[in-house]
C-alpha cells in the first residue's frame, strides 16, 4: 500500500520546526544543509547553512521539510493539514497539547458526531495538524 508522507517547506527555520515536531512525536532526526550537499557549489555561499533536505522518522509519523523556498516565497495557507490518527486517549490528548503550544487551537479535542475524537489547530509555524482517536 501507498504510504503519504507530509513535504515541509520553511523560511529559514526548518531545523527548529522539525526539532519541535521531534519533542511532540520522538523519533530521528536528519538533516543535510546545502553546504552539505552535492549542490554546495551551484548555490550561493549565502544559502549553505539552510537546510536542504530534512527527515524526522518514528513509529508514528515520517516527515520531511526544507528551507528551499519557491522564487515567490513561503506563503502560509490553508492548503495542506496534515492527519494523525491516534491509538489513545492520553496520545491525543498529549500530542495535540505539545503542538498546541504557541499556537492557535481552531477546534480542541472533543467528542464529534462520526463518533471519533477530534481536535485541530494551526501549530507555531503555521502548519495545520488534524489529530484523530475512532472510537467507534
Amino acid at each position: 500500500m501507498a504510504q503519504i508522507n507530509p513535504y515541509l517547506t520553511f523560511a529559514g527555520n526548518c531545523r527548529d520546526a522539525i526539532t519541535f515536531y521531534q519533542s511532540c512525536f520522538g523519533g530521528e532526526m536528519f538533516f543535510q544543509t546545502v553546504g552539505e550537499s552535492p549542490m554546495a557549489d551551484q548555490l550561493p555561499q549565502e544559502m549553505r547553512g539552510l537546510v536542504m533536505h530534512s527527515s524526522l522518522t518514528s513509529d508514528k509519523v515520517i516527515i520531511m521539510g526544507s528551507d528551499m523556498t519557491p522564487k515567490g516565497g513561503v506563503y502560509t495557507g490553508n492548503n495542506l493539514s496534515l492527519l494523525v490518527d491516534c491509538s489513545s486517549e492520553d496520545e491525543i490528548r498529549k500530542l495535540f497539547d505539545a503542538l498546541a503550544e504557541g499556537g492557535q487551537v481552531r477546534h480542541p479535542v472533543e467528542k464529534t458526531f462520526w463518533g471519533a475524537l477530534f481536535g485541530d489547530l494551526t501549530d507555531k509555524y503555521g502548519i495545520q495538524w488534524m489529530l484523530n482517536l475512532n472510537q467507534t
